[in-house]
Parts: C-alpha cells; structure tokens; sequence
C-alpha cells in the first residue's frame, strides 16, 4: 500500500456521464494487478467526504486509467480536474482477479460501470486466452465497451442487443464454450452478481466476482465493508479480503 500525491494527465469523457481519469504515478502503476483498486481524496477542501474507492481501470507505463460515471458532488468534482492537478491516492488496495490459473477462454461479464476493471484484466491475459465481453444495462446509452473485446450485449430495454439481462444473456449463450475451459470474471451490482454466482455454481464454472461497497479506510481498519463468507467463521472484508472472491466463497 502506497500514498502518493499523482498528477492529472487528462479527464476524458469517452461517453454521456461515463469519464476516463488518468494519473501519473509510478509508485502505485509499477505494482498494481488486475482486480485492485485505489482509494482517491476528490479534495481537499471536501473534508467531510470519505475518500472514493475506484477500481484500476488499466495501466501504461506509469500511468493509472480510473472509469467513473457521475453519481455525485465527489465525482463530478474529479470530472473537473485539469492536466497537472495533484490527487492523493492511497493504493494499490485489495486482492485482485487470479488470471494465472490454466484456462484457454476468458468470460467477463459486467453490468454499467463494473466494466471499468477490465481493461487492465484483459491486457494481462496470456496471448493464447479467447476473450469474449458479455455487457448489460438499462438502455443503449448505459453500455460501457471502453478497451473490451468481442463485445456481446444486452439491454433491459431491447435498445441494444439480448433484450433482458446480461446473466439471461450469458445463460443463453453459455453452450457455445462447453468445450472450452473456462474462466469467468465478472463485476456489475450485487443483484447480477448474486444471479451469475447461482448460475456458475450450478453449472460448475470457475467464476470470480468483484464486489463493491463502501468504505472508510481501503485497508482494513474501520470494519465497515464486510460482506458474509460461505465457509468463514466472520465476515470478510471486501477492501482487504477482496473486492474480488470466488463465487462460492461469499453470500450477497
């Protein structure tokens, strides 16, 4: 864990509502994976705001990609930032996606803004892993493809794609890798992640989830962001025991 001043780059808005910031900050890209997240002070003079928890969107160099959509005063204040601005950032935070296992096809699965780890994943896969992007929302306008690869989507709406959600699209879809071995990485809201965990668990998929919550501290200390283990005899905390757990480890 690294607390570092980075500098601004720039603050791209790849989509209506949806940004790309990115911060220069060897320190933390040098040892950041997959999966991690940081934890950001938006401002100084917002003293009574906690500091915002982001996930890594991808690393170049020693540059840090973060994704965000507008949601609040914290997020449209980083929306603001200019190149050169200085952003204290605690991280890199919590154990990340496990991508070294042996598998040849990569299933992401992500619902809104849970896109936003996965760039960093997918450009760590191996050369020979198949990756296919299975992505949800609302309506066309919600559907983040940002640096994702053989993008399949689905709308609520019908706007775009599977009509229906990105599990229901993932279970009609599912057949086409039965012989494949199979890895799936997903991060979207808990009521998906709850859908795609009962689904992997009773086909037998190795499936990892990234979880979010909020959090005071990032590391551990304030308690706050426990989540219930399966086969644990306390909570876990998804700042230091996550945020991504395997499936069947966790109830959400």
């Amino acid at each position: 864990m690294i607390e570092k001043n980075g500098i601004v780059e720039e603050v791209t808005e790849i989509q209506p509502g949806i940004f790309i910031l990115r911060v220069k900050s060897f320190q933390i890209a040098s040892v950041a994976k997959p999966g991690q997240f940081c934890n950001i002070k938006v401002n100084d003079s917002l003293t009574p705001f906690l500091r915002r928890p982001f996930s890594i969107c991808d690393v170049e160099d020693d540059v840090i990609s973060f994704q965000f959509n507008l949601v609040g005063e914290g997020t449209k204040v980083l929306s603001n930032k200019k190149k050169g601005d200085l952003l204290n950032i605690i991280g890199p935070l919590g154990i990340g996606f496990n991508y070294s296992e042996n598998f040849e096809n990569a299933i992401i699965v992500a619902g809104g803004i849970g896109a936003a780890p996965f760039p960093f994943l997918i450009s760590n896969l191996a050369h020979n892993v198949s990756v296919t992007s299975f992505i949800g929302g609302r309506s066309k306008k919600d559907l983040i493809k940002y640096k994702l690869k053989n993008i399949v989507v689905s709308t609520y709406d019908g706007s775009e794609g599977f009509s229906g959600n990105v599990v229901q699209l993932l279970e009609s879809e599912i057949h086409k890798y039965d012989r494949l071995k199979t890895k799936i990485f997903a991060c979207g809201p808990n009521a998906m992640l709850r859908a795609l965990s009962k689904f992997t668990i009773e086909k037998g998929f190795n499936c990892e989830i990234s979880t979010e919550s909020v959090m005071a501290c990032g590391f551990g200390i304030c308690q706050g962001c426990n989540i219930e283990g399966v086969n644990s005899d306390r909570f876990l905390l998804v700042c230091k025991d996550g945020p991504v757990f395997k499936a069947e480890d966790v109830k959400l």
